[in-house]
């Protein structure tokens, strides 16, 4: 899984430099409001990006926590494609998704929690 992680988060920074720069650079093409939308989805993108990069060396790290990493990994992966892929979709075009950013954000949050607290828990 410390592959999956590591790989997905590597990908993913890269799409985030991607959408930052279309975001900054997009020029007539986009409003300033959808441009706005486009740098927090990829700012958000590039943090968790980079949590999916360093978590999956707290795996090799601390093996014997691997489940509750494993957990944090995924939430931050919902994370992206909730929170950041509704920024997107509103910005390109313009639907609005309700409560998805929202559950995006929670998942964001729980992950960086669980995260924390995972090496706080022995496991047999």
């Amino acid at each position: 899984m410390e592959r999956v992680f590591f790989s997905l988060g590597s990908l993913l920074a890269a799409l985030a430099v991607a959408a930052g720069a279309y975001g900054a650079h997009g020029g007539s093409l986009l409003t300033e409001e959808q441009a706005s939308w486009i740098a927090k989805a990829a700012r958000y993108q590039m943090y968790h990006a980079l949590a999916l990069v360093v978590l999956a060396g707290a795996m090799i790290h601390w093996p014997k926590h691997l489940r509750f990493l494993q957990v944090a990994g995924w939430l931050f992966l919902a994370g992206i494609f909730l929170f950041c892929g509704s920024l997107y979709l509103l910005a390109f075009t313009g639907i609005h998704t309700g409560y998805v950013t929202p559950a995006g954000g929670i998942a964001f949050m729980l992950g960086w929690l669980i995260m924390a607290a995972a090496v706080w828990f022995k496991r047999p």
